[in-house]
């Protein structure tokens, strides 16, 4: 991914956080020469050595899997807010652009046992159920409605490299107060970003 040196993140427990807190992300690789995208949550998780891993499954139904094995390599992206900024915010006449925040995850995947895709499901419903009204748990299903775990395909992913972008609106810092406040009057993803933006601020003061 193409980043300009004052958007690039390196600080990567900050990353992880990001990548825990928005881990609906894409899984791309290539299907019959043919680049080819599934969207699904991949959990950012540690392996029996230690090293960050992403795990996730997908439906034997896509043929995404097959290529698994012959095609190792893949990217993962993840998206998070994102917004349009008007340059009439700005003191100097400039042109308008789009802040948001990326992350592209690099690594090698391979296809898990059935018994491991059940533990990684059963990570997955608590993390998911924890604040639920009503939580739910695998352990109370019945052994028929669990079948449905053999029509999917479970997977790990080592990872070899992550490239973070934070476009935050760092090279105009005196333009910062009246960029938030405009994002504050917008949509959601709009005072996400400006929050970001706050954030960012503080931390190069």
């Amino acid at each position: 991914m193409y980043i300009p040196h004052y958007y690039k993140k390196e600080n990567l427990e900050e990353i992880k956080e990001f990548i825990q807190e928005n881990s609906f992300g894409i899984l791309i690789n290539q299907v019959n020469n043919k680049p080819w995208a599934t969207h699904i949550p991949l959990e950012l998780d540690i392996d029996e050595s230690g090293n960050d891993i992403l795990v996730s499954h997908i439906s034997k139904a896509n043929p995404q899997w097959k290529e698994f094995k012959e095609q190792p390599e893949v990217l993962c992206v993840f998206n998070g807010p994102h917004s349009y900024i008007s340059s009439s915010w700005y003191r100097e006449e400039e042109v308008p652009t789009w802040d948001y925040i990326a992350i592209h995850v690099y690594g090698r995947i391979r296809i898990l046992s059935e018994s491991e895709v059940m533990d990684s499901m059963r990570k997955l419903v608590a993390k998911y159920e924890a604040n639920s009204k009503n939580p739910i748990s695998l352990e109370n299903m019945s052994e028929k409605t669990l079948r449905q775990v053999k029509g999917v395909v479970g997977f790990k992913i080592e990872i070899s490299d992550i490239q973070a972008a934070y476009k935050l609106s760092q090279t105009r810092p005196e333009d910062h107060q009246s960029i938030i406040k405009e994002l504050n009057d917008g949509n959601v993803t709009s005072k996400e970003i400006g929050i970001h933006i706050e954030k960012q601020s503080k931390l190069n003061q």
